[in-house]
């Protein structure tokens, strides 16, 4: 059996912090084999950056995916070049760096991850369904392939996940901070999550400050976001799947704090 871990959106550096302090055991005590993470908000103020992403990798994370957020910070642009287990959402326009697929050789073993992006709600992009559809072509794809769908709306994740169902290992949606209680194997052996939720501040808003939210939303005018401070979380789940059919067998659905 293989045990995928897959992490919601770091928040800044107390996200990111909050991950490296829990991570190591988590891992060792759960055995697993691959972490995933969504870092497109691991800076503070937005984005992620070659820092961020490094401390990430630093702190026991092997694969980072993106979404919206993805280009926020233009010094991150090489990054995503060059570095082959930091993928952005693979609908983005042709152009855009990097890209939304990695291979992962671990040896015995190798997993393909998947990062798109929803377009409900979202920025317009090439339907994720049909990106996922030309992304299962790849040539010699291994059969544990797990999906970031980065996506606001609770109906175009539910429906992407039967979509994938039967030829991925698992899908995760991120994005909106809010871990859902909806966890389950989907008929044809595909893990299925709405939203993982987030890794940061308790007392918030999405990480940042209600008062900063609450005033942005009753004003209607620009408000310059800060990360809330305070006691951390780290929403995740936990996909085991089995090698030869590459399909899940287990979901596990996790909240440290």
């Amino acid at each position: 059996m293989v045990h995928i871990l897959c992490i919601g959106d770091v928040v800044g550096s107390a996200g990111c912090e909050f991950l490296r302090a829990h991570l190591p055991s988590l891992r060792k005590q759960k055995d697993i084999d691959l972490v995933i993470a969504n870092g497109e908000n691991s800076a503070d103020g937005n984005g992620i950056t070659p820092v961020s992403a490094q401390y990430l990798f630093d702190s026991g994370v092997d694969v980072i995916t993106a979404g919206n957020h993805t280009f926020r910070r233009r010094e991150s642009y090489d990054t995503f070049d060059s570095c082959e287990t930091l993928i952005r959402p693979a609908n983005f326009p042709m152009g855009a760096p990097g890209k939304g697929l990695c291979i992962v050789d671990m040896g015995r073993i190798q997993i393909a991850v998947i990062n798109l992006l929803g377009t409900v709600y979202m920025e317009s992009m090439q339907s994720p369904f049909d990106a996922l559809d030309e992304l299962l072509k790849t040539p010699e794809l291994p059969k544990l392939c797990v999906v970031d769908f980065h996506a606001e709306a609770t109906g175009e994740k539910r429906a992407f996940g039967y979509w994938a169902d039967g030829r991925a290992t698992a899908v995760f949606g991120t994005h909106t901070h809010v871990q859902t209680a909806d966890e389950c194997i989907l008929p044809c052996g595909t893990g299925y999550i709405t939203d993982v939720g987030m890794t940061g501040p308790i007392e918030s808003v999405l990480g940042v400050k209600p008062e900063l939210i609450i005033r942005k939303l009753r004003s209607k005018m620009p408000v310059r976001f800060e990360n809330a401070p305070g006691p951390c979380r780290m929403d995740c789940i936990l996909f085991t799947a089995e090698e030869k059919t590459g399909l899940c067998t287990a979901v596990e659905r996790l909240s440290l704090r």
